[in-house]
């Protein structure tokens, strides 16, 4: 059986593969609540992005989202280094049980510097506020069951998905998942919250692509 990421939601992996979804999760709430100190040049940077999305937030597409919001955040975060990179519209598969779930996330953070190697943490499914296609928390979650098995259950998989200006991170840890409160990105301290879980996942990263 063979299921695409973008067939997927909440809902029918729950039923597939037996996941239970948590309201409290430690290790989701240490990753949020993590320090990581923000330049005065960054939130620069973040301030102008913010304004930008304020403006057009309920006008973009998909694609523009991407390409005028999201896909600067990340650039800003800078997830390349030298063993691990920022990936875009890559391919990804895998065998859950006797499923094999497959697609090309938005947005993964992966080993490797020319082509992803082993996925780590991260993906994150954009879709535009009007009318988003599909499920991005399912699809998002879909990719980081993928995920999981390609590192053999030896850690929590971390992600996030992105709807319009509203951000929400998750957790998958075996079966079980929780999904974290909304952080708006044009709200209040919401996108500087945003750069700081990135950052803290960004030192994850490359703590664990450093003792491989």
């Amino acid at each position: 059986m063979e299921v695409k990421f973008s067939e997927c939601s909440l809902i029918s992996l729950e039923k597939l593969f037996s996941l239970e979804a948590l309201d409290d999760c430690p290790a989701l709430q240490t990753w949020l609540t993590e320090k990581a100190e923000i330049s005065d040049w960054e939130r620069t940077n973040l301030e102008y992005f913010r304004q930008l999305l304020r403006h057009n937030a309920h006008n973009w597409n998909e694609i523009e989202l991407i390409q005028n919001f999201i896909g600067p955040i990340f650039a800003l975060v800078n997830f390349s280094g030298k063993h691990c990179n920022y990936f875009a519209e890559r391919e990804l598969r895998g065998t859950v049980g006797d499923v094999t779930l497959y697609g090309s996330p938005d947005g993964m953070i992966a080993s490797g510097f020319r082509e992803p190697e082993t996925p780590y943490f991260c993906f994150q499914e954009y879709k535009k506020h009007l009318d988003p296609k599909g499920d991005p928390a399912g699809q998002a979650l879909a990719a980081m069951l993928v995920a999981q098995e390609l590192n053999g259950h030896r850690r929590p998989l971390y992600g996030c998905y992105v709807v319009g200006d509203i951000w929400w991170f998750m957790l998958l840890q075996e079966r079980t998942y929780c999904v974290s409160a909304s952080y708006s990105a044009t709200g209040g301290e919401g996108i500087f919250d945003i750069f700081r879980i990135l950052k803290a996942l960004k030192r994850a990263v490359i703590e664990l692509t450093e003792k491989q």
